[in-house]
């Protein structure tokens, strides 16, 4: 995969940039009932939930072998992350054991936010916004998270496996990071104001 790919592999998963703005236009009309309450809440578990995967996805390449200088400090793993390059690396490179680890760690990351939608919320177009709220803002910790610990990802241009369910999805790192703000400003703006 050289720098120059834009797109999104599979091709499919392009078409997630679309789902905030048909969201956006399905909710605009009626709008989302969310009280500012659990969105603060959904919004503080996004965000600590991030950091936790990120430091998760560290342990994880460096038990694979993927993450040099794992054996010296934070610094160490900070400038030798940087000579490595995450488009090279691919899931057949992990061992078969931690892959299995992966994809549990994938499933189990979406049984939780939608556990959690389905906690905040109690009809199906607010748990749907809670649950993409969630997972935008989740994304967005995680990479800053792994930006301030290993200083990677080290622009918006690299590469970076997204998902491993049901086919891995690679892109580069700006395209989740704009699928997300586009989340947020969807949810944000459908947001009607009450009270409880």
């Amino acid at each position: 995969m050289g720098q120059s790919r834009l797109l999104a592999h599979p091709l499919w998963v392009n078409m997630l940039v679309l789902v905030p703005l048909a969201l956006y236009v399905a909710w605009r009309r009626r709008g989302i009932r969310i009280p500012g309450r659990q969105l603060l809440f959904a919004t503080i578990f996004s965000l600590a939930f991030g950091l936790v995967e990120a430091a998760s996805a560290i342990y994880l390449s460096a038990a694979a072998g993927l993450l040099p200088g794992y054996t010296g400090t934070l610094a160490d793993v900070q400038r030798l992350a940087r000579a490595t390059q995450p488009e090279t690396l691919s899931a057949g490179q992990f061992p078969p054991s931690l892959l299995r680890v992966e994809l549990m760690r994938e499933a189990a990351t979406i049984v939780m936010l939608v556990s959690l939608a389905l906690l905040a919320a109690s009809k199906a177009r607010e748990r749907c916004a809670i649950f993409l709220w969630t997972f935008a803002l989740w994304d967005v910790s995680y990479y800053a998270a792994l930006w301030a610990t290993i200083r990677w990802p080290t622009s918006l241009a690299d590469f970076d496996v997204l998902f491993l369910i049901p086919v891995p999805w690679i892109a580069q790192v700006w395209f989740p990071l704009l699928v997300s703000a586009l989340t947020l400003l969807a949810v944000g703006l459908s947001r009607r104001q009450i009270t409880i």
